[in-house]
């Protein structure tokens, strides 16, 4: 769909279309079940998460909100204006807006699986900032990907944005190819502008994914009532319980739900069987030190330029350039 004067453009790529169930399948068949963490995303995902985003315990928002208001000034200098700003994962836009104000890009580029949320913000800032060009793209940005619109933006430099620390959920493995891939989008001469959650006292991180008033339990238990409502599946969600715990070796948050009991759960007509305490992985979120993401980063072919983090070293932003 197009506004009038064409500054607004939404493209359905159907990212869900024939993938739920077969990576629901796929994942509850492995020794290890899990889950892809994408599919968190519904429209109730959306609202939790964006509840547990105000947390007292969650902490990551707060300092990555503050950091940007406090260094965009910085940042701009880098990205300079004119560019086309493409975000992966753009969620509700916020720290969105402080760097479309700072560095006026000629368009806005937001991707995003979750399609009510998408079209949402996009039209919200597309009204905010009038002349900005937003092509919005519902499409999973963890795939190779070809966006729609960019050939008609010209030759702008290409700025890739993945704030929330959303690389976090990947593993350092898939993170290396992640970074490649968005590497090849920006471009030669582009760039990267990444939020990333540092390494810090476990108490502090385990409090984050487990907070007292349960909203991180619901929206890890909101993944199973959406393959009952989507798939038709027949989980009881009261069978399973939120688990959340930092494995310090691994320098990772992970997120499971626990079965409480033996049982077995129908989907699409298959049954899946479940021991009293074995558990399903729903997320992973890696924390880094500086150095090693500035390391990560390299090996896939960027160059770290510039890293800001906050005053208690809870957040950094990591700035690297596409070599020419």
């Amino acid at each position: 769909m197009l506004w009038p004067d064409a500054s607004y453009s939404f493209h359905d790529l159907n990212p869900d279309t024939g993938r739920f169930l077969d990576d629901v399948m796929a994942g509850l068949s492995r020794p290890q079940k899990a889950l892809p963490p994408k599919y968190f995303y519904d429209a109730r995902g959306c609202a939790l998460f964006e509840a547990i985003c105000g947390l007292p315990e969650y902490y990551l928002t707060r300092a990555e909100i503050a950091l940007m208001r406090g260094q965009v000034g910085g940042m701009a200098r880098h990205l300079g204006p004119g560019c086309v700003l493409i975000e992966y994962g753009s969620g509700s836009g916020h720290k969105t807006r402080i760097l479309i104000d700072a560095i006026s890009p000629v368009a806005y580029v937001p991707i995003d699986i979750a399609r009510v949320q998408l079209g949402a913000t996009a039209t919200e800032i597309a009204r905010e900032f009038p002349g900005l060009r937003v092509v919005a793209v519902c499409a999973d940005y963890t795939g190779p990907l070809a966006l729609p619109g960019l050939d008609d933006l010209g030759a702008c430099r290409r700025i890739v944005y993945f704030p929330g620390s959303t690389i976090g959920n990947l593993t350092p493995a898939e993170a290396a190819v992640f970074l490649a891939g968005a590497r090849e989008q920006a471009g030669a001469g582009g760039g990267l502008l990444i939020g990333v959650d540092l390494k810090k006292d476990t108490a502090r991180l385990d409090a984050a994914y487990n907070d007292a008033r349960g909203v991180t339990a619901a929206f890890n238990l909101n993944l199973l009532a959406r393959i009952n409502r989507e798939l038709g599946a027949d989980f009881d969600l009261s069978a399973f319980r939120h688990r959340a715990f930092y494995d310090e070796a691994g320098g990772r948050i992970e997120m499971h739900l626990e079965s409480v009991k033996a049982q077995a759960v129908t989907v699409d007509g298959r049954v899946i069987r479940f021991r009293a305490g074995e558990m399903i992985h729903t997320e992973n979120s890696c924390k880094y030190s500086v150095r090693e993401f500035q390391e990560l980063a390299r090996a896939a072919g960027l160059a770290p330029v510039e890293c800001w983090t906050d005053a208690e070293q809870l957040f950094s932003v990591h700035y690297l350039a596409v070599p020419e």
